[in-house]
């Protein structure tokens, strides 16, 4: 006896997008139609295009996904919406083998959500966490992004920052990491304050440089618009109509941090971004950033956003590596607590 599952019926379906405009076609199907053959790969169907006529073939649930996937990512990049690879990944694991049903109702809510308007690109938060982080920034005044490296916490933070400056809701962006070595000993590096702390503050330049432009945020940070500092220099002041994004927050002591979040002044906002998983303090120094979790995650006026590694938007791989991390850290802290 045949023990397999019946294979879903096969289906055609034609499409034709409007406005009928080269250039946004263009980004939509992604250099050499690689975007298509992401979302080809993604939900097992075919895509054939010509001009501004698709065909989509494969199985019917997957071939109405990716039909209503296609309409959903046009109108967006003809919003000025940036259409990456990274972007369109996060776009399929929500409308994945899982939710394929429900992929309409997902894809009209994503509509509902603001976009961030910058001075170079629009950045739209994609899955459920990252709408509700967006939403979450824009409702108070201090808030936390917890979760895996490659889930957005730290560009949907600049975005938000870069916006509120634009709309001249705050005077000054400020961001701030500590400068803690990633396992490993730097030595001694040259130059002045500036130089010495850049490699650090590296991923903040380059979200900066890609909303704003090189020669904008050059001239922001020479007025002092924008301030890129270590967290050492926080002690003391008193920070008034500001959003300040502190980076990379697990590497905090907790000492750090509540000196952190006692420098928020009038008319800021602070956003604070971290993994738990990645400490790179000295043994046996506690994280701030897993210790004020447990103490302000309740008290009211303060937000708490937690990512999962479905919520990763980088190399597909990078979502499996994190998930067997985690499933590694379970298997092994379960044993300790048997040998125990």
């Amino acid at each position: 006896m045949n023990s397999e599952p019946p294979s879903q019926p096969s289906t055609q379906q034609s499409l034709t997008l409007e406005p009928n405009d080269t250039r946004h076609l263009a980004d939509l199907c992604g250099q050499l139609d690689s975007h298509l053959r992401q979302i080809e790969q993604h939900l097992a169907i075919q895509i054939n295009a010509r001009g501004n006529q698709f065909r989509l073939s494969g199985p019917a649930v997957n071939v109405a996904a990716g039909k209503q996937l296609l309409i959903h990512l046009y109108a967006e990049v003809c919003q000025g919406v940036n259409l990456t690879a990274e972007t369109l990944h996060l776009q399929l694991v929500q409308t994945g083998s899982g939710h394929l049903a429900s992929c309409q109702d997902s894809i009209q809510a994503a509509d509902a959500v603001q976009v961030i308007r910058t001075k170079r690109v629009a950045v739209k938060p994609r899955g459920e966490n990252q709408q509700v982080y967006v939403s979450t920034i824009k409702q108070y005044d201090i808030n936390f992004g917890i979760g895996p490296a490659g889930t957005g916490k730290t560009h949907l933070a600049v975005a938000c920052a870069v916006e509120a400056l634009l709309e001249e809701r705050v005077r000054r962006i400020l961001l701030v990491r500590p400068a803690v070595e990633a396992g490993e000993k730097l030595g001694f590096l040259p130059g002045d304050l500036s130089q010495k702390i850049d490699p650090y503050l590296r991923p903040l330049y380059d979200a900066l440089y890609e909303m704003l432009g090189f020669e904008t945020v050059n001239k922001y940070i020479e007025r002092n618009i924008i301030e890129v500092a270590p967290l050492a220099f926080m002690r003391g002041r008193t920070l008034n109509n500001a959003f300040i994004i502190l980076d990379e927050a697990q590497n905090t002591t907790r000492e750090q941090m509540k000196m952190f979040l006692t420098r928020i002044g009038f008319g800021s906002t602070a956003v604070i971004t971290g993994d738990a998983t990645q400490i790179d303090l000295p043994r046996g120094t506690a994280s701030g950033l897993t210790h004020v979790s447990n103490i302000l995650e309740n008290v009211e006026g303060i937000g708490f956003t937690y990512f999962s590694n479905r919520d990763v938007v980088r190399h597909p791989l990078v979502q499996r590596i994190v998930a067997a991390y985690d499933i590694h850290e379970e298997n092994t802290t379960a044993l300790d607590k048997t040998r125990k």
